[in-house]
């Protein structure tokens, strides 16, 4: 057995980034052999993207700065010791739970099978459209963003499935940017240059929200053209794949449950998201493909000792990044603890686990345009204006930088 101990983390965003800077800077100064504990990080993409901020981002490279959008991995771990961190720039294929080991295709053809004394699986989850995550990597978002803004010159008429956080937003983004804002007498913009029509299976867009407040964005909506379908969702999508990989923008027909017909320059789909865990044994897995985590310790409980889950690919509670922030401290303390008991110390010692108890009350911010936007803060109605300076001013590119370096972490 060789004396190297890996921490293999597996995810490049807000998870992953933050699990590996914690143990680097609370665990494994704590253990007496340091030097043969190595945190490898893997990931698909060498840079980390502030992901909310795609609605605005993927209209033009003006409306958001550049810099804070898109991170470098590795820069963010040149602090550590070189000993103490590798990136390893890939896809996890595989885990095999017996051998302990994760198997990675690495982006220059080659695989390497890595052994881990300790796995966080943070891998994230993937959305049907390619404007609002990264898919693979910053050059790939990059051209389905050229393909989008290519289009958006001509366009005149975009169709958006969804009424979730991302749907919303991506109208909100899209209809002012097309058409500007209606005036401050006006309820709804007549005429919009490009109208923009959000379609939902719910009752009301923002399911999460009050009515009252989702009725709100509905209002703000209307005044940069924004139509709003509701009870009833997407049938078909005419060409099939139209607003996935392969058409970002291409002359869609959207037919809905109730028979209706949509035409549409260009066509979003922006509901629901698929966790990134088909390379995991699926005794692993919940019933809807999330790694099955210990909501309170934050560990994979069926994959044996050292083994965690955090973020979008895990069961580990309601996924946005602000739980994932809160949770990071217990998933943090309960790797250290595990570590320094597999380095020899007791439970006395080391003491009890740290445990998460998520807020249940719903947190959410909803930029609508650049200027308005709704939201919730622990089950409390804000204002506007403050969803705007929290949130709507640059979509958290700035407040994220602490995450991305590991200050937040200190």
């Amino acid at each position: 057995m060789s004396t190297q101990k890996n921490i293999v983390v597996l995810g490049g965003s807000f998870g992953g980034i933050s699990a590996a800077h914690h143990v680097l800077k609370h665990a494994i100064p704590q253990l007496a052999d340091q030097e043969s504990h190595q945190v490898i990080l893997v990931s698909p993409s060498a840079t980390a993207i502030c992901r909310p901020a795609c609605p605005r981002a993927m209209i033009s490279d003006d409306l958001i700065a550049q810099d804070k959008l898109f991170i470098n991995i590795p820069e963010c771990f040149e602090q550590y010791p070189a000993r103490n961190f590798r990136f390893v720039h890939g896809t996890a294929t595989g885990v095999d739970q017996v051998n302990r080991n994760v198997s990675v295709d690495l982006v220059d053809g080659n695989a390497e099978t890595i052994d881990y004394h300790a796995l966080v699986i943070a891998t994230g989850a993937s959305t049907r459209s390619p404007l609002i995550t990264l898919l693979r990597d910053e050059k790939y978002l990059r051209q389905n963003w050229a393909s989008l803004r290519e289009a958006l010159p001509s366009a005149k008429s975009i169709v958006i499935a969804g009424g979730g956080p991302s749907g919303v937003e991506i109208a909100g983004e899209l209809g002012e940017y097309l058409n500007g804002r209606a005036g401050w007498f006006s309820c709804k913009l007549e005429n919009p240059k490009v109208p923009v029509t959000v379609v939902t299976s719910a009752s009301q867009i923002l399911p999460d929200m009050t009515p009252g407040v989702a009725a709100k964005a509905e209002g703000f909506l209307a005044l940069v053209g924004v139509t709003v379908i509701k009870n009833t969702r997407v049938e078909t999508v005419t060409p099939a794949d139209a607003g996935t990989e392969a058409t970002v923008a291409t002359k869609t027909t959207v037919t809905l449950e109730d028979g209706k017909t949509l035409e549409a320059d260009i066509y979003i789909p922006a509901m629901g998201a698929t966790p990134n865990t088909s390379f995991l044994p699926e005794s692993l897995l919940t019933s809807d493909g999330r790694v099955e985590t210990n909501t309170s310790t934050l560990r994979v409980d069926k994959a044996g000792p050292r083994v965690y889950g955090i973020g979008d690919a895990t069961s580990f509670g309601k996924p946005s990044i602000h739980n994932i922030t809160e949770a990071l401290p217990a998933l943090g303390a309960n790797i250290k603890r595990d570590l320094l008991l597999a380095a020899g110390k007791t439970e006395a010692e080391v003491g009890e686990d740290k445990i998460f108890k998520e807020d249940t009350r719903t947190s959410q911010l909803v930029p609508i345009g650049q200027n308005k936007g709704v939201g919730l803060g622990m089950g409390y109605q804000l204002p506007s204006s403050v969803v705007w300076a929290i949130k709507g001013r640059d979509y958290w590119t700035g407040m994220l930088m602490k995450l991305w370096n590991g200050k937040q972490w200190d």
